[in-house]
Parts: C-alpha cells; sequence; structure tokens
C-alpha cells in the first residue's frame, strides 16, 4: 500500500505541476465555455492532455478533452494504441482515489484489520441483494487482510425506504451489526441523528456511481458490481494462502 501512496503522491504532484504551466488566463477561458456548454460545472484542473494540441480537463472526477485553440471539446475514453492502455481511466482513477482520501474513515463503515494489507470503499445500498452477497464475502476479505470501507448510498435516492434504513445503519449503536441485519433483510430501527448519508450520496454522484455495489480499489480504479473475493484479490496483488 506504500507504494500505491507514494505512486499516487508522484502522479498527483507531476499533476499539479503540469496545471500549474497552463495559464491562468487559459483555464478562465475554458471555464467559460464549460459554463455556456453545461451551466453549474466547475473545472478543478487543466493539463497537458497526453495528446498533442489539447488540454485534459478534470470536473470532479470526469475528464473531457479541449482543443488549445478552444473550438473543440471532446467526452470519451483516450488510449495509447501501442500498449493499449486506457489514459482517461487511468487518470480518472487518481483523481477518486484523491477525491476519497479527503474524506476521512472516521465517515465510514470500516470493517476489518486496523492495519490492512490493503483497503476497499464500497458504496453500497442496504437493501440492494448483491450488497448483501458481497456483504457475505467481507469476512473472507477480511481474513486476507483487505479492510472494507462502506459508503451508503440509497438507489432509490434521500427518499423512501432505502434512504430512511440507511440512516438507521448509521445512527444504531453497533453499525458494523446493523449493516450486516438490513442487508440479510432485517428489520433496522428508523433512528435519526447526525449522519453523513447525503454526503455519501453526494460523493457517490461526484464519481460516478450509478449501481450498487461499486467497489473502488484503494488505487482508485472502479469495480461496478458484485465480484467474487478471487478476483478482487488479484486486483490488490493479494495471495490470501500468505
Amino acid at each position: 500500500m506504500k507504494r500505491i501512496f507514494v505512486l499516487l503522491c508522484l502522479t498527483a504532484i507531476c499533476s499539479h505541476a503540469l496545471a500549474d504551466s497552463v495559464p491562468q488566463e487559459t483555464r478562465n477561458k475554458i471555464q467559460q465555455k464549460i459554463d455556456n456548454f453545461a451551466p453549474g460545472l466547475t473545472v478543478n484542473s487543466v493539463n497537458f492532455a497526453p495528446i498533442d494540441g489539447f488540454y485534459e480537463v478534470s470536473i470532479g472526477t470526469r475528464i473531457v478533452y479541449f482543443s488549445q485553440d478552444g473550438r473543440y471539446m471532446f467526452l470519451g475514453e483516450l488510449f495509447n494504441a501501442d500498449s493499449k492502455e486506457n489514459l482517461t481511466e487511468q487518470r480518472r482513477a487518481v483523481l477518486t482515489a484523491e477525491l476519497l482520501q479527503q474524506y476521512g474513515s472516521d465517515q465510514m463503515i470500516v470493517i476489518g484489520p486496523e492495519q490492512p494489507k490493503r483497503y476497499i470503499t464500497v458504496f453500497t445500498d442496504v437493501d440492494c441483494p448483491y450488497c448483501a452477497r458481497f456483504h457475505r464475502d467481507v469476512p473472507e476479505l477480511n481474513e486476507a487482510g483487505v479492510q472494507v470501507r462502506y459508503l451508503l448510498f440509497p438507489r432509490t435516492g434521500l427518499e423512501g425506504r432505502s434512504y430512511q434504513r440507511a440512516v438507521g445503519v448509521w445512527c444504531a449503536e453497533d453499525r458494523i451489526a446493523s449493516v450486516g441485519i438490513a442487508k440479510a433483510g432485517g428489520e433496522v430501527e428508523y433512528k435519526q441523528c447526525d449522519n453523513p448519508v447525503k454526503q455519501h450520496y453526494a460523493l457517490g454522484q461526484e464519481v460516478g456511481i450509478n449501481g450498487t455495489p461499486a467497489i473502488i480499489l484503494d488505487d482508485g480504479r472502479m469495480i461496478a458490481g458484485y465480484v467474487a473475493p478471487k478476483r478482487l484479490f488479484d486486483q490488490l496483488g493479494i495471495d490470501p494462502a500468505h
């Protein structure tokens, strides 16, 4: 995990250096273009893109590309045709990891070892069948040294039964036990307290969550939907036998 953190830091430093080399006047012009195209969106950074003649523009964890003459903008995945690497996906992973690092684990439901080999952040709906299936795998993940960090993401939005149950889980005396009961279909007391469920939901929208479970590895890569522990171990580079 230390190596991943160092790589993320180096990438962030390089990104800031690139952003600093783009004149503020240019960044302002791109913001104006974004305002004209889709009012209300805020440009977070402007870097030189991996292709000549274009800027890479991040809006949250979303990435768009602008021609340096300001005439053209395109959305989509940028690949290196030789290595077959998805450059947009790599950059999006860095932005996602940076965003989640700003969100403290004290604002999540954390299950697993205090000093994990790796960790994953999971946007979960307490009433989602595949989230319940994933939850049954959590002990196996913990045993292999993987810490699971839950963010509550009611798919039906911030009204209704799933939202109330998510709040009830957070407000329970034992959140870990309560989230297990909820995922098993059990009843959860509809308690009210200061809770981060709305912030979890907004964060999920910012990183592009459109279904649950959504698993984000500690390097920012996202896996949409349920996957078995073996695939997660492979993605994390963990041998559960050791």
